[in-house]
């Protein structure tokens, strides 16, 4: 995804609250080399992941490949999961466990070529591991973190849609789904009960591959149809399941634990709900899973999921490392923003004040402006070339520039310079040393006018 500098600055801006709120829960920042060794990279992928997997030729490998002696050493990172495993399983002696990381990076996956799916595209996760156990309350505080990045970003409303593994497999036993394998492939199928709707579903779980029997399958829809309106609504859907096998049984005291501290991490009930579909295709979730949504476009989807798994590294290490985490797929959800008019206007330019040329003899005091403006924590450009005022006010306007500074000889004589507010189309005199002052006041007022 190629962008035009200001919406560069809005996606930035992005990046920047979600790192804030994920160090605000105590989260700590991680990065992972962009190349793994494709050993490790597809030790917990199969199917279309590994198809979409790019792996990284050197020249002087080529012959060796083409020779049919194996497959490339490195690839490129699908996700930053099972990066996480393998950086955990590596350090773990160096860690403090539960280990709270956040990572914002770049990803890459052989998607299909169409709108809005990308190749190159950023990841931003957290991930809660603990050592031997971690306490099914951790999955409750995910949700409070998202709740925070979402209402920082201010992209109107949204829910986060909880479900639990346990549960669903619980219910599937109890209609006679008790195959792992199976229960695994109906979990992915009624997955996509939002995206698909019920009647491919229906067709689907009923039909060759699956011949489960009619009454079953409605029972399995009526099931996955469930949401909740409410935190009441949550438990009393709850409740209506009944003691239930043990699978069940523990899937529902898992989520009953979490949504009671949700709330109590101060999440609104009007920002999260129970839906019984979601399951999350990915095989190693294990427990809680999440998707969020926003509420007036759910045409674009899930704009952020995740799950509990038991044992994140059980390829590269015999400890037994269990976590949960969740993870937003930024440039995606960026382009969906944009697409849908929802990040109202772009980005202004970092550039806080422009600080113009007269003429040859002022560039030395006009630098002194700039160089000045600069201490003072302001984001200034000079320009190194003396033109006529009205094209370089042109080119401030365009390039998103508020303030334009004028030092001519007049003002040097006099002890002020003259500043331009593009903004307000009107121009002010004021003293040379309040002026980085008088600026930080206009800037601030116009930040504290934006957050309103």
């Amino acid at each position: 995804m190629e962008l035009l500098p200001p919406d560069q600055i809005a996606f930035q801006r992005m990046l920047d609250t979600i790192r804030r709120n994920f160090e605000r829960f105590g989260f700590l920042p991680v990065e992972t080399p962009v190349m793994e060794l494709s050993e490790v990279l597809l030790t917990k992928s199969g199917g279309e992941t590994e198809r979409q997997v790019y792996f990284v030729q050197s020249t002087g490998a080529l012959g060796k490949a083409e020779s049919g002696e194996g497959m490339p050493e490195l690839a490129l990172r699908f996700d930053l999961t099972v990066p996480l495993a393998r950086y955990v399983a590596e350090h773990e002696h160096e860690l403090a466990f539960p280990f709270r990381r956040y990572q914002m990076q770049r990803v890459y996956r052989g998607e299909r070529a169409q709108r809005g799916r990308f190749r190159e595209f950023y990841q931003c996760d957290i991930d809660v591991i603990g050592k031997d156990a971690l306490s099914v309350r951790f999955d409750a505080e995910l949700p409070a973190v998202i709740h925070s990045v979402f209402s920082e970003l201010d992209i109107g409303a949204f829910t986060i849609q909880l479900n639990n593994r346990k549960l669903m497999r619980g219910f599937f036993e109890a209609q006679g789904v008790a195959d792992g394998e199976l229960q695994a492939l109906v979990l992915r199928e009624v997955d996509k009960l939002d995206k698909r709707g019920e009647d491919y579903v229906r067709e689907t779980l009923t039909g060759e591959g699956f011949n489960l029997p009619a009454d079953g399958v409605e029972k399995i829809l009526d099931f996955v149809k469930v949401r909740s309106a409410s935190h009441a609504d949550a438990m009393a859907q709850l409740d209506a399941l009944g003691e239930g096998n043990d699978a069940l049984r523990e899937g529902v005291a898992e989520l009953r634990e979490v949504l009671e501290l949700v709330r109590a991490l101060g999440v609104p009930e009007t920002h999260y709900a129970l839906n019984f579909s979601i399951a999350r295709g990915l095989d190693y979730y294990t427990g809680t899973v999440y998707e969020t949504t926003l509420n007036d476009y759910p045409q674009i989807g899930s704009i952020c999921s995740g799950g509990r798994y038991e044992n994140l590294a059980s390829h590269y290490t015999k400890s037994k490392l269990p976590g949960v985490g969740i993870s937003i797929g930024l440039t995606r959800l960026f382009w969906q923003l944009r697409e849908a008019g929802l990040l109202g206007n772009a980005a202004g330019s970092t550039v806080q004040a422009m600080v113009a040329l007269m003429d040859a003899d002022s560039l030395p005091d006009a630098l002194d402006v700039a160089r000045r403006l600069r201490a003072a924590g302001i984001n200034t450009e000079m320009q190194m070339e003396a033109r006529k005022i009205g094209k370089q006010f042109q080119y401030a306007s365009r390039a998103g520039i508020r303030f334009v500074v004028l030092t001519g000889e007049d003002e040097r004589t006099r002890g002020v310079v003259a500043v331009k507010d593009l903004l307000r189309e009107e121009q002010f005199e004021v003293a040379r040393e309040d002026l980085a002052g008088t600026l930080r006041v206009e800037l601030e007022q116009a930040q504290v006018l934006a957050r309103r």
